[in-house]
């Protein structure tokens, strides 16, 4: 047998010949991994404990035959391959064999090297085939794979890739965990095969661990014998077992994994190997989707003061509108102008009105929290939307921010101190109107009441006539 083929090859030899079970395993010593056995019967159950890569039988046996372990071995063991003894050799028998899908049969009495020579032939047969399933796998998983490159949204990525991975290993049920900068953790888990009541007991036990469940950890894919969070599965009601998890990483901050439940089945190598490639692809799905949102960021951020423009506020105000009327919560909107700050640019110039300007919404990105939102406006003229703000409050976060404003000495030509003044106007949903539009109107005509009454003040919307 040459050196090339694997020595980790496992070759069953069936015969009734003590004789030749010794000649056999004189022949493979050292070569293949070879086990001997007199009867078709116990062929079988040796099968059934561990597979092998190729059966050598004789055709007459006492118990089962040859051919009737041919047809078994297809059935229950088609990817083992099969050769074929026989001290008879009659054409038919060759012929059934072979159409019963044997690899090769060999004529009794036989010679040691050409024994070696066929297995050794038949074995590496069988390696190339199974390289070719390799191949076509990976190849139908790379095809697959081209519908991640489509998902622009990072949340889009790692669900469709859950998916992928179910549909690719043909398994039930899987989740993905997964953190974003802009996302609490809770919104970063996806479920798929489970009722929602299940779903919603794995999300509760999945939020009381750092991470929802080991998202930074995983570096690789890899198959465990149970899921970390074994014990929220079995307060469930669901088996545990083998679990497939699947990191998936982007360039900045998005992360997550997936995990692919066995269903008490191994997924085994192949498996893994087409879970390394949805991986692959899937980083590369995320790193695009990252750098589409900083894309997309740039386009609603402004250049001068680096907070967000005109455009990205319009679609934050209707969506923080929509979300407030749904959860039946407030939302207060402040509109501010610097007052006078034309002067500033004719005593100052431009630049130096474009660093008061920056200044100015280092001072206002001090007095809100993350979740609200800045914007420029246009001009000097800024809003912040206060999200689950009452009125009451929207008008006390807006003086807090006329007074910051009135004490903050801005920096003009040559360092010379600028004083500066703001006029805020404060409008509230649903108070004060229903709809964006109303909203914002009520807002800036409010600010433009305090700018009527001497400036250098907060204005209500209920003030408005």
């Amino acid at each position: 047998m040459s050196e090339h083929p694997d020595r980790n090859s496992r070759v069953l030899f069936v015969d009734d010949s003590r004789l030749m079970r010794e000649l056999a395993a004189d022949a493979f010593s050292g070569k293949v991994h070879v086990e001997t056995v007199e009867s078709g019967e116990r062929a079988l159950e040796c099968l059934e404990r561990q597979p092998v890569d190729l059966v050598v039988s004789d055709l007459e046996m006492q118990g089962l035959s040859g051919l009737e372990l041919l047809e078994e071995v297809r059935r229950s063991h088609p990817e083992t391959a099969f050769i074929l003894l026989t001290a008879h050799a009659s054409v038919d028998s060759a012929i059934q064999a072979l159409r019963m899908g044997a690899a090769d049969y060999l004529r009794k009495p036989i010679q040691q090297d050409e024994l070696v020579l066929l297995v050794d032939r038949v074995l590496a047969h069988q390696r190339l085939l199974r390289e070719n399933h390799r191949l076509r796998d990976a190849l139908q998983t790379v095809e697959a794979c081209r519908e991640l490159m489509q998902c622009v949204d990072p949340g889009e990525v790692h669900a469709s890739s859950l998916e992928l991975l179910l549909r690719l290993l043909h398994r039930r049920r899987g989740l993905a965990v997964f953190r974003r900068a802009s996302l609490p953790v809770a919104d970063g888990i996806v479920f798929r095969g489970f009722t929602e009541e299940e779903a919603n007991v794995l999300r509760r036990a999945l939020l009381k661990e750092p991470d929802g469940g080991s998202v930074d950890p995983i570096d690789a894919v890899r198959e465990f014998p149970g899921a970390p969070f074994e014990a929220a599965l079995r307060e469930a009601g669901l088996p545990g077992g083998p679990v497939l998890a699947v990191p998936m990483r982007g360039e900045e901050s998005e992360r997550g994994v997936a995990w692919v439940f066995g269903e008490d089945e191994p997924l085994g190598p192949a498996a893994i190997e087409q879970a390394a490639l949805v991986s692959d692809a899937a980083g590369m799905a995320l790193v695009n989707a990252e750098r589409y949102a900083r894309a997309k960021e740039r386009a609603f951020v402004d250049d001068v003061t680096e907070v967000y423009n005109a455009r990205y506020l319009l679609q934050a105000a209707e969506n923080e509108i929509q979300r407030a009327e749904r959860y039946d919560k407030q939302l207060s909107v402040l509109f501010l102008d610097l007052d006078r700050f034309k002067l500033v640019n004719d005593r100052h110039g431009h630049l130096v009105g474009s660093s008061v300007l920056r200044r100015l919404s280092e001072v206002l990105k001090d007095c809100v929290r993350q979740i609200d939102t800045l914007a420029r406006y246009g001009g000097d003229e800024f809003t912040v939307l206060l999200v689950d703000t009452n009125h009451e409050t929207g008008l006390l976060v807006a003086e807090r921010i006329r007074r910051l404003v009135a004490d903050t000495l801005f920096e003009g030509e040559a360092g010379e101190p600028i004083r500066l003044t703001i006029s805020i106007g404060v409008a509230t949903y649903p108070d004060h109107a229903r709809d964006r539009d109303g909203l914002l109107d009520l807002a800036d005509k409010a600010m433009y009441r305090g700018k009527s009454q001497g400036r250098d003040c907060v204005c209500s919307a209920s003030e408005l006539s």
